[in-house]
């Protein structure tokens, strides 16, 4: 068995988002994140796998590839023996109670996956992200989601509207906003992180009256700002901790 034209079409169209909207498909890489997605609720439609990946279970939708179709279809620098290709669940509805992470416009893949990531650790169940934020099943974040994307609830809404209409406590990241270390923190609070380069918007910011940042202790204070990611991995720990 080997992989057909029109397979291949359909597999290379996922790469972008209005094919992958048009298909209602995502692609996944590698053993550990198809096999994280294929222990969850997510429905798989196809894998595409070398003759040593055991996939057992599963036979009624595996189609057993060569290596070399397999560098065909793959995104990664080492082709991981099998690539699947799943369902894009149905939206959730939007959850407004409890901690919800925010996120305003980020555009790097590897970013966004690795706040997924972050938000399954600390337990945060809602992700809210502008609807410009980059595309949860786009390739890149469901690699660096490693799994997680199948354990947060992830919203795509009007932020603006969204945080204009709630009465939770709104906090942003800015670097002249109160010491996060020092502050005291709700236990039930909407924190929102911004674009990589530009930081929060304006509409956003205009909305906003709380606002946090993490100190920097180094020497010579050069350092102008943190990974958008790693930002958020300190302040959800904060927020948590307290």
């Amino acid at each position: 068995m080997s992989i057909s034209k029109n397979q291949l079409k359909v597999i290379t169209s996922l790469s972008q988002k209005k094919y992958r909207e048009k298909h209602g498909l995502f692609i996944a890489e590698g053993v550990k994140v198809v096999e994280e997605l294929l222990q969850s609720s997510l429905k798989v439609m196809q894998l595409f796998a070398l003759d040593d990946y055991n996939v057992k279970g599963y036979e009624d939708v595996v189609t057993r590839i060569s290596e070399a179709e397999l560098k065909k279809i793959s995104k990664l620098k080492s082709p991981n023996k099998v690539v699947g290709l799943f369902k894009i669940p149905d939206e959730q509805q939007l959850q407004h109670k409890g901690f919800i992470l925010a996120l305003d416009e980020i555009n790097d893949p590897g970013n966004l996956g690795t706040i997924i990531r972050l938000c399954d650790w600390f337990g945060v169940q809602q992700l809210v992200c502008s609807k410009n934020t980059v595309d949860c099943y786009n390739q890149k974040v469901v690699q660096a989601s490693m799994g997680s994307l199948t354990r947060v609830s992830i919203k795509y809404i009007d932020l603006e509207e969204y945080l204009n209409s709630t009465k939770t406590p709104i906090y942003i990241a800015d670097m002249q906003g109160s010491n996060v270390y020092s502050s005291q923190l709700p236990e039930e609070a909407i924190l929102v992180m911004g674009n990589e380069a530009n930081g929060i918007s304006d509409a956003v910011r205009a909305i906003v009256q709380n606002k946090i940042s993490i100190p920097r202790f180094g020497d010579t204070q050069e350092t102008e700002s943190l990974n958008v990611a790693t930002a958020t991995a300190i302040l959800l720990s904060e927020f948590k901790r307290r």
